[in-house]
């Protein structure tokens, strides 16, 4: 029970009474002459609607000089209504018992309420004296027995506080010693570290906005927990304090880690100071407080890296190692997720980058390279991936730049070099369309064709998968050639036996092998599709489940050629939308999705290597293949066109490109182009197959679902798109009850007539039954 509670009841509780014996009291005389209680009376009323106050003329408070009250309390004021069986309460601030005994010497304005004392009974001690608000909390006769100091700065804290007080549980007051430090830190809030770092942060926003008695409680607070005065001592001393975080200060630093972002001023604060000398091994526990600090070692890791530019890629390796131990900690320091140690960041996935990179591509069979990369090789380009995502400004590109380029460009270039010298003519892995294997397709199964979902990048996919709880197999495949859009898409189109090339083709563009109409454009691919019994999804539609599906999503190639490494900043979120689209095609009932690409790419910040090809020779020139004119004499490498193995195209060396300052690019042979990841997605254990809804009602913007199945353990949300979660319209996604049957309630009335969807999720979030509705009922 609150304390407000048990003030309230003990009040009444003065007015109990034996009908045998007695009659009621006229009313309970509520002394306060030192005005102890006042503040909180408007607390009380809306407890005890029976409480008025002796004072200024103003009945809408319950609230006049003496004569009102008497009058009131006889029921004469039409404005007042009293609750029946309740004794009115008088509380008379500035009036103590005495002046009510002393009828004679009593003042003019209380004498209407001197014969009160006799028809009504005073709340009060049993010692006869007024309640006091340290007597009220203190005393075990009539109050609430408990441990409170009785210094003079303690009561006058517990004053200022008593309206935060009063909230208190009194239970959780019992054990407890209610002193200065207590009651200033209640009437702060209950939080003075949390106070202190807003004013640090705010400084003289905080003070304005609270009150006179806030801001001295806060001050005494700060003196007596950290001895220091915010008022005295200023918002640069106790930043100082702050980034030293010595002693009782490390608390408050704890705090500010946990949450930096909550105090955006903090860090500008902190640099005003003047820090320590540290030096560049200083323990990051102590020097980690200070910005200067931490941008000192950026400084000094951005030189170390640019200095790898000039070193052999072992040397690299091992120093990109070094610089590791000595910066690996400052990602644990505050600065690193405020975003101020982006090199610190990055240095994680350098150093990965440089210790897969020791295992070189280049040796054994083809098969050997494809094991290996499918193993541990695509790490590295993953790790160079992450690197660069955490890179901003221009002086940290080109750092992180110097890093890669030291280690990686080598490394893909040496085992391009190797692939290419072991792959001659027909003996390409990817063949041509006539060794193909066949893609068996199942009933329920939709083909999802990602655009570029270059090996890393499909395990990277796959691994956020199935953090949600789906099942994921994962099949290794050699695009064709020459691994472009053109060729590859089309390669893994369940309708590619349809598919020939034209010897004339200079575009890599294959036609309908029954017509010789070109597939460019895609409409005649939809159309051979459709024909073979293949449902076409465009991006938004994600059909019944039923029968075969095609669809086509995502924009990573896209991005690839317009962005360049700015793709790797982006990717995180491209994938987001591919995993989005797989779980909402399950969700559909879809019994499985198959993700299949159509190459891979390369990407180097800072350009890849030029190689020349004159245009003479070339009816079309790409990044990295071009098809020749006819009877030309190169020295260029030729590989047949998958669609025409009569038909040849040059590839160029290494990973170089035909094109200057191409930062991504494909076309070419590597293992980073044509090795490539094809995923089979399914629902996992809880299978939407297993879920049916019987019942979707709108009342309003009441949304009432009713299924059956498997749902135990389910959730209901609605959603505008069902893969996302930050789309949801209601306050929280709710449990389905055993019966199967759930209510939502959407909040905005302006989202009334949208189109949403009903989803059914599982412990994990992720999707596993969903239905279109719209939000106030109605068709959709």
């Amino acid at each position: 029970m609150k304390l407000l509670d048990h003030l309230s009841k003990a009040v009444r509780e003065a007015g109990v009474y034996n009908p045998d014996i007695q009659v009621a009291p006229a009313c309970i005389l509520w002394p306060d002459r030192d005005r102890q209680w006042e503040a909180v009376i408007p607390v009380l009323q809306a407890e005890l609607p029976e409480l008025m106050v002796l004072g200024d003329n103003a009945p809408e408070k319950c609230t006049g000089p003496a004569i009102w009250l008497r009058y009131a309390i006889s029921g004469f004021a039409e404005d007042i209504e009293l609750p029946k069986g309740k004794a009115p309460i008088l509380y008379l601030p500035g009036v103590s018992r005495q002046d009510l005994r002393a009828v004679e010497s009593c003042p003019d304005e209380l004498k209407p309420l001197a014969e009160l004392q006799y028809r009504g009974v005073i709340w009060s001690q049993v010692n006869a004296k007024d309640w006091t608000i340290l007597a009220y909390l203190k005393s075990d006769q009539g109050g609430l027995g408990l441990d409170v100091a009785q210094d003079s700065e303690s009561r006058h804290a517990m004053q200022l506080a008593l309206y935060r007080l009063l909230d208190e549980e009194v239970e959780l007051l019992r054990g407890k010693r209610l002193d200065k430090d207590y009651f200033n830190t209640l009437l702060t809030g209950g939080d003075p570290i949390r106070d202190l770092l807003l004013w640090l942060d705010q400084g003289e926003t905080f003070q304005a906005s609270r009150g006179e008695n806030e801001w001295q409680a806060f001050v005494s607070v700060c003196q007596s927990q950290l001895a220091f005065n915010p008022q005295q001592d200023g918002i640069l001393a106790g930043c100082n304090k702050l980034a030293n975080h010595e002693g009782p200060w490390q608390a408050v630093w704890e705090r500010f880690r946990e949450a930096p972002n909550r105090y955006p001023h903090i860090p500008d604060q902190i640099r005003k100071c003047q820090p320590p000398s540290f030096d560049l091994f200083a323990d990051e526990s102590v020097a980690g407080g200070w910005p200067q600090w931490n941008q000192s070692q950026e400084e000094h890791l951005r030189r170390d890296l640019l200095a790898l530019s000039n070193m052999p890629a072992h040397k690299a390796m091992a120093q990109l190692k070094e610089l590791e131990q000595v910066h690996g900690g400052r990602r644990a320091v505050v600065w690193a997720e405020l975003g101020e140690a982006p090199l610190a960041l990055a240095l994680k996935h350098l150093a990965s980058m440089a210790d897969h990179a020791q295992t070189a591509l280049a040796a054994g069979t083809v098969t050997d390279l494809a094991n290996g990369y499918a193993s541990t090789g695509w790490k590295v380009d993953d790790s160079v991936m992450r690197a660069l995502a955490n890179v901003n400004g221009s002086e940290d590109l080109a750092a992180v730049t110097s890093a890669i380029r030291s280690v990686y460009l080598p490394w893909i270039e040496d085992s391009a070099r190797y692939l290419q010298k072991h792959v001659d003519g027909d003996s390409y892995p990817g063949g041509s369309y006539q060794s193909a294997p066949s893609l068996p397709a199942i009933q329920g199964d939709c083909v999802l064709f990602v655009d570029g979902l270059r090996f890393d990048t499909g395990k990277r996919l796959a691994e956020r998968l199935g953090a949600a709880g789906l099942e994921i197999a994962e099949t290794v495949v050699w695009t064709a050639l020459p691994s472009v859009t053109a060729t590859g898409k089309v390669a893994v189109s369940p309708v590619r036996d349809k598919i020939r090339g034209d010897d004339s083709s200079a575009d890599f563009e294959p036609a309908v092998a029954a017509t010789g109409q070109s597939l460019k454009g895609g409409y005649h691919h939809k159309k051979l599709l459709k024909d073979a019994g293949w449902r076409v999804l465009d991006r938004t539609d994600n059909g019944d489940g039923q029968g075969y599906a095609w669809c086509e999503f995502g924009d990573i190639d896209h991005e690839g050629h317009d962005r360049g490494w700015k793709l790797a900043k982006h990717l995180d979120n491209l994938l987001q939308e591919v995993q989005t689209r797989i779980t909402e095609l399950l969700a559909a009932g879809w019994k499985r999705v198959r993700v299949v690409t159509d190459h891979g790419w390369l990407l180097l910040p800072g350009g890849l290597p030029k190689t020349e090809l004159p245009s003479v020779l070339a009816d079309s020139k790409w990044g990295r293949c071009a098809a020749l004119k006819p009877g030309v004499e190169t020295q260029e490498r030729l590989f047949p066109w998958y669609w025409n193995p009569s038909h040849y195209f040059a590839l160029a060396d290494g990973v170089s490109c035909y094109k200057k300052g191409e930062e991504y690019a494909h076309g070419g042979l590597s293992l980073q182009e044509c090795l490539t990841l094809q995923l089979v997605v399914t629902g996992g254990a809880a299978s939407q197959a297993a879920i049916e809804f019987t019942d979707v009602v709108w009342k309003g913007l009441r949304c009432t679902v009713a299924v059956e199945g498997q749902f135990k353990g389910l959730k209901l949300d609605v959603r505008t798109r069902a893969g996302e979660a930050a789309s949801s319209v209601v306050l929280s996604a709710k449990a389905l009850k055993e019966s199967g049957s759930v209510s939502v309630v959407v909040e905005d009335e302006d989202l009334e007539g949208r189109n949403a969807v009903v989803v059914l999720l599982d412990d994990n979030g992720a999707l596993v039954a969903q239905t279109d509705t719209r939000i106030g009922g109605g068709g959709v």
